[in-house]
């Protein structure tokens, strides 16, 4: 009998450490847990210190290539075409250039935007982007303070040495639908890792971060009748907080109060700042990248022909503050717009 037991207690040990490795959300101990708000509340943030360790090698600011002068000739005198950073200093400006090349493109160099025997022309797409994500960079920098705060952005915060940033997204249908009833499954059951390898909705972008649904679980009023959410509208808010969770690398306490989820009264400051930046992707989403569809290749678009997109993973990386609040632009002035 004791042998028996023994052996179904390792039997059922072996499934459970199996079911660990393969079910979202289990990580191995030991943990490590900071109290954020009143004890009995359970507000608190917990981080694995192994993952915490990669995140910090993968989110270090680069240095500044040097120390650019703000006087001498205007760039827009001394160049031809400069539509941007034509008040920059000629020195500044070459300083930009050379730091949006180590920031964007440090293995194809100029070449990357430019016709390198005649630097003014536009012939080349990734030209005209660049001028455009200049252009969204001193906005977000100049109007976006209640998100970015004086930290601010540089290409390298979405860019990260690469031409195209690593976390982007595009409108996606999914894997083609069988019939009847299973046709209408609200995108859900899919494992998707947008929303923590959940079968809740596998896009949560769409509605929230390129549209301006409302986000929001529960009803004002008592079901069934006047009730203004539904249980979808539910499933896809839940997924895009764990697209917020993954993307910060946080729990739901570090914007709401666990004992009242909806109260913004109750919620700690950072709610505010996460609602600046829901605000903030919406309108750049809009207002600039989504316009780029008639730009750019349609190596650079999606499976429905739209232009790639940013969400919070774009500038984030995992981590609460991008770069671990590393101040991104007092060394790059001329990243914020003139008032």
């Amino acid at each position: 009998m004791k042998l028996a037991l023994g052996l179904l207690t390792i039997v059922f040990g072996s499934l459970l450490a199996v079911a660990m490795l393969f079910t979202a959300g289990w990580e191995r101990p030991p943990m490590e847990v900071t109290q954020t708000g009143y004890r009995g509340l359970e507000l608190g943030q917990i981080t694995n210190p192994r993952t915490e360790a990669v995140k910090k090698a993968l989110n270090t600011a680069p240095a500044p290539l040097y120390e650019a002068s703000a006087t001498g000739e205007r760039a827009a005198t001394a160049f031809q075409n400069v539509k941007v950073l034509g008040d920059l200093s000629v020195d500044q400006f070459n300083l930009m250039m050379a730091s949006i090349t180590e920031w964007v493109a440090p293995n194809k160099g100029c070449a990357h935007c430019h016709n390198e025997d005649n630097l003014a022309s536009d012939e080349k797409y990734t030209k005209v982007v660049s001028r455009r994500m200049l252009e969204m960079t001193r906005q977000i920098n100049s109007e976006w303070s209640d998100h970015v705060k004086a930290t601010g952005v540089t290409c390298y915060t979405c860019h990260r040495g690469q031409n195209v940033p690593s976390e982007t997204w595009v409108m996606n249908t999914g894997p083609k639908q069988a019939g009847g009833m299973a046709a209408h499954r609200n995108g859900q059951n899919l494992a998707s890792k947008n929303v923590g390898t959940t079968s809740l909705p596998f896009d949560p972008y769409t509605r929230f971060l390129k549209g301006q649904a409302q986000i929001a679980v529960n009803s004002t009023s008592a079901l069934p009748y006047g009730s203004d959410r539904t249980i979808q509208d539910a499933e896809q808010t839940y997924g895009l907080m764990m697209h917020f969770a993954q993307s910060l690398g946080v729990n739901c306490t570090h914007c709401h109060n666990s004992r009242a989820f909806w109260d913004w009264e109750q919620s700690p400051p950072t709610r505010l700042q996460a609602q600046a930046g829901i605000s903030m992707v919406q309108a750049l989403n809009n207002d600039y990248l989504e316009p780029l569809g008639a730009i750019v290749p349609a190596s650079r678009k999606g499976p429905q022909g739209d232009p790639m997109k940013a969400n919070c993973a774009t500038c984030h990386h995992g981590v609460n503050k991008p770069m671990y609040g590393a101040p991104m632009v007092k060394d790059y002035p001329s990243l914020v717009a003139a008032k």
